[in-house]
């Protein structure tokens, strides 16, 4: 753990630093995205200043926050994915494991995203390995040829979409990852229409999380 200065933090200070982020999910959780910063320096039992001293903004302190959380629960499943033998299976790790976190982390999601903390990197970090695991699912012949990787972006869009339509913690989004999965299939795969280029509008950080604008 380092500062914007690349100086290793002190034991208490890197206590504080994972504390707080905590802290943030854990209050954007509970609260909503647009949890106060005075309230999540509460929650990690910090007094403001000391979390401004960590996070000069609420867009720092909501990308790390944001960091900690794919860190911890999706960079696993990424490293067990690209390594399955497998490459369908491979997905399935890779899907199940990105829509647990988006469900369990829809609030700090939201909050990053209205913050301008979702960075291009987290974006293309991600679909880079999707697309890896999708292409290496085509040359196996376990997911269909005609997937394109434009494709993917908005599939996501379309699985994290659901987390809006039913209660928070609820597992219903396993049932569309299934669904997307079968329509993967290249058994009995239908001709698609033809494919249009991503809406140039949209951001390089862009993330398909929905918002209340």
């Amino acid at each position: 753990m380092t500062t914007d200065a690349s100086r290793p933090l002190r034991a208490d200070a890197a206590r504080n630093f994972e504390r707080i982020l905590r802290a943030a999910r854990e209050v954007f959780a509970v609260s909503g995205p647009d949890a106060s910063l005075d309230e999540i320096a509460r929650h990690a039992g910090v007094g403001i200043a000391t979390l401004y001293r960590r996070f000069p903004d609420r867009e720092v302190l909501v990308r790390a926050a944001l960091d900690q959380g794919l860190a911890e629960l999706v960079a696993p499943a990424v490293e067990r994915a690209l390594g399955d033998e497998d490459p369908r299976r491979g997905l399935i790790t890779y899907l199940d494991a990105a829509m647990s976190m988006a469900a369990r982390e829809r609030n700090t999601l939201a909050a990053a995203k209205s913050a301008g903390a979702i960075a291009a990197e987290v974006s293309e970090q991600f679909f880079e390995s999707l697309t890896l695991l999708a292409r290496r699912g085509q040359q196996a012949g376990l997911i269909r040829a005609d997937l394109l990787p434009e494709d993917l972006p908005r599939i996501m869009a379309m699985l994290v979409a659901v987390l809006w339509t039913m209660e928070p913690g609820s597992d219903g989004w396993q049932r569309y990852v299934a669904l997307v999965l079968d329509s993967l299939s290249p058994a009995a795969a239908n001709p698609l229409p033809p494919a249009v280029a991503l809406w140039p509008l949209r951001k390089p950080g862009y993330w398909p999380v929905p918002s209340d604008e």
